[in-house]
């Protein structure tokens, strides 16, 4: 068992939903502690984040290069009114530095290196003709005055060598990997996904498929927790549904808990005369608490045998807003993964009430008018309603009512 003194989880604390997070978050730190991290190459790395800062090896772009395709002149070699050029040798992408003679202009593509002594580029629609004589033609083009630095891509003028790039902590979407893989990079140092232990409790809960007997219900927030976990980059391992026996449990947890980063559990954690997950835990340092949230109100936290534990409740929109409120955004705090949910204002498209001392959750469709519709009412068995949203409404504590066309805080599912 743990060795350290257990607190007493018949003693029923209050948090608010900011304290709650917070003990989630120091719970969790240790997540974020050195060989915690692995390498990879950079398209395995897609949604991971960065476990260190990543300074530019090179100037991005390398070289000047043109914006357009057009001809690279000397700015001083055209006066105000235009004049006629020499057309010199074509310079495709690609190419190294050539040198532009003085008089004549170098057809030049996008991106390729501009030529020693060119200071602008003239786009071939302002050419006449405009078009690029056939390679090795004696030809003349007329040309317009063009400021220097005109349509020119500066070395470093994405980003200069020596620079920080990316910060530890960064989510790696499409676009992060290719400023990597710009930069010349194959490979990159990457936080390591948490291992969870997934348990679902209760003896009246049966898994899917199987017959369902008077006064048993299916389980629901087995699926939809190790699937919202999945999504979040976490490894998750299930170890089937436990049953309300305190023994049972704890042994449970011993068999499967060895490696894991973090056990939680749904279910068993309110203050019944028959709930179990507070029994196991009875002579382990977790505290079983109410937070002003609703749904989702009563919470476990702590460890088990060294082992950070987290305790859901048992009903399913209960679990999923606790997933979303405490595990999910605490892990994009402590290691940039997974990317944080959209949170945009939405006007209600009706009236609603909440619980004036308590944070209420709803589920929602945000519209495209930028109104938010709410789907069945504040109970937490409402999966049907859950299943029809794409979007959490967030009605802070001290709030008792909103009328239609009240602006709320809404997270994009």
């Amino acid at each position: 068992m743990d060795s350290t003194p257990h607190r007493h989880s018949s003693v029923e604390a209050h948090r608010s939903v900011g304290e709650h997070r917070s003990a989630v978050r120091d719970l969790l730190k240790p997540l974020t502690s050195s060989g915690r991290t692995e390498r990879l190459p950079l398209l395995d790395a897609l949604g991971r984040a960065l476990a260190d800062d990543v300074h530019a090896p090179l100037d991005l772009p390398p070289f000047a290069n043109s914006q357009m395709d057009g001809f690279a002149i000397r700015s001083a070699d055209v006066p105000p009114g235009g004049t006629e050029l020499r057309v010199a040798a074509p310079v495709p992408a690609g190419a190294g530095a050539s040198i532009l003679e003085p008089g004549t202009a170098v057809p030049i593509m996008t991106g390729a290196m501009m030529p020693v002594g060119a200071d602008a580029v003239v786009p071939i629609e302002r050419a006449v003709p405009d078009s690029f004589p056939a390679p090795g033609a004696e030809a003349l083009v007329r040309l317009p005055a063009t400021a220097a630095g005109t349509f020119i891509r500066a070395a470093g003028s994405d980003i200069a060598s020596g620079e920080l790039a990316l910060s530890a902590g960064t989510h790696l979407g499409p676009g992060q990997l290719g400023l990597l893989a710009g930069l010349g990079m194959a490979d990159v140092e990457v936080y390591s996904p948490a291992k969870v232990l997934l348990i679902t409790t209760g003896d009246e809960v049966v898994e899917p498929g199987l017959p369902l007997d008077p006064g048993k219900i299916y389980d629901a927030n087995g699926t939809l927790l190790a699937a919202s976990m999945e999504q979040a980059g976490l490894h998750v391992t299930r170890t089937g549904i436990a049953t309300d026996d305190p023994q049972e449990l704890q042994a449970l947890l011993r068999d499967h808990s060895q490696g894991m980063d973090l056990i939680v559990s749904t279910g068993g954690v309110s203050k019944g005369a028959y709930e179990v997950v507070r029994q196991a835990m009875e002579d382990y340092d977790v505290e079983f608490l109410h937070v002003a949230m609703q749904p989702g109100g009563p919470q476990g936290i702590g460890t088990f045998d060294g082992v950070p534990f987290l305790g859901f409740p048992g009903n399913p929109v209960s679990c999923l807003v606790s997933f979303e409120m405490f595990l999910r955004p605490v892990l994009t705090s402590l290691l940039g993964a997974p990317a944080a949910r959209p949170a945009v204002k939405a006007r209600l498209a009706e009236p609603l009430t909440s619980p004036e001392g308590k944070h209420q959750v709803r589920r929602g469709t945000f519209l495209a008018d930028g109104s938010v519709r709410l789907e069945g009412g504040p109970s937490s068995h409402l999966v049907h309603a859950l299943a029809h949203s794409n979007a959490l409404v967030h009605v802070p504590a001290g709030t008792a009512a909103l009328a239609e066309g009240a602006e709320v805080e809404v997270w994009i599912l």
